[in-house]
């Protein structure tokens, strides 16, 4: 079964300990990660080493929507998150594993993402044009620096 892979590099005016806290808090998550057009829903996160994660995303206009989740294999706080994803639908089978990370530069972080094994269903372009979207919106949420 052909499976596609998606690379993307950021550098973000934020430091990594922010960014981490992002792709690992249920509520940035579902801020940040939905692409344009769709929104999320976080069910579970439990952000440890073998712990699993449960979320939705869902298409605005149409209403239709696609549930997924996995499994965290590696997390080096600030620095890298590794982490299986599999969608329910039984149309886009096989299990995905993202790789994020992170490196404290002079302006902030270099983000690196290496998505493998996006189901054949799904066109890699589609998939990189998502992320970044995605990597826009967390932008948005991680560099603000707002005093409380």
């Amino acid at each position: 079964m052909p499976t596609g892979t998606v690379r993307l590099h950021r550098v973000l005016r934020a430091k990594p300990e922010k960014i981490y806290r992002a792709f690992l808090d249920a509520e940035a998550l579902a801020r940040w990660l939905p692409p344009n057009g769709f929104t999320c829903k976080v069910d579970q996160l439990d952000a440890r080493v073998g712990g699993s994660f449960k979320m939705a995303f869902r298409n605005f206009s149409t209403g239709n929507g696609h549930s997924f989740g996995g499994s965290y294999l590696e997390l080096m706080p600030n620095e890298r998150i590794r982490y299986t994803d599999k969608f329910d639908d039984a149309n886009l089978p096989g299990e995905m594993v993202t790789t994020v990370t992170l490196r404290a530069v002079a302006c902030g972080a270099e983000v690196n993402i290496v998505q493998e094994g996006i189901p054949e269903a799904i066109p890699p372009e589609f998939c990189y044009l998502g992320w970044q979207e995605s990597l826009d919106h967390l932008a948005r949420l991680v560099e603000p620096e707002i005093p409380d």
